[in-house]
């Protein structure tokens, strides 16, 4: 069977969350920027340029996709919890990607983004009641979005772009 260079995880699926549940995502996205780093580790500037699939982005616009993506949802986050259901601000994360500093800044850059970003999340994340991870932003597209989903999404979007990475690097041979 051929890998699905696209999903190598699969596509995320949410069937509701518990304690337990949230815990485990919450740990994803507190191991997110040390696990993106370590599938970064020691690559060249024409590997870093390497799209992870045809028609992809580079492993480079990845990185810097991840920071970006992540910023939002933080974003998202602290808006949930501070306003009732506030209707957020969809981007065009492929423009974004296209952006020069998607495209030539240095992945080192939006790790140590990564990481600042990621602790300030996870100390959130943690702080947060059962009743706040309930709270919704209301997505122009996809309708009310539960805290509780987000977490669960941007836990498996961490994982899900890390794949592509460490993938590309097992099928090059990296």
């Amino acid at each position: 069977m051929e890998p699905n260079l696209q999903y190598p995880i699969g596509k995320f699926k949410y069937e509701g969350a518990d304690a337990v549940q949230l815990a485990s995502w919450i740990a994803d996205i507190a191991a997110l920027p040390e696990r993106l780093r370590a599938a970064v580790q020691g690559l060249s500037a024409e590997q870093l340029d390497t799209p992870y699939r045809p028609g992809g982005w580079t492993v480079r616009q990845v990185v810097h996709h991840v920071a970006d993506s992540h910023m939002n949802s933080f974003t998202r986050f602290k808006l949930a919890l501070t306003e009732n259901n506030p209707t957020i601000k969809p981007y065009d994360e492929a423009a974004w990607a296209e952006l020069d500093d998607g495209r030539i800044a240095d992945p080192a850059l939006s790790l140590a983004l990564l990481d600042a970003l990621h602790s300030r999340w996870t100390q959130l994340l943690r702080s947060m009641t059962p009743q706040q991870f309930e709270r919704t932003f209301h997505h122009p597209e996809n309708g009310p979005q539960p805290l509780a989903r987000a977490t669960g999404l941007y836990a498996w979007h961490g994982k899900h772009h890390t794949a592509h990475i460490t993938s590309l690097r097992e099928r090059m041979g990296w």
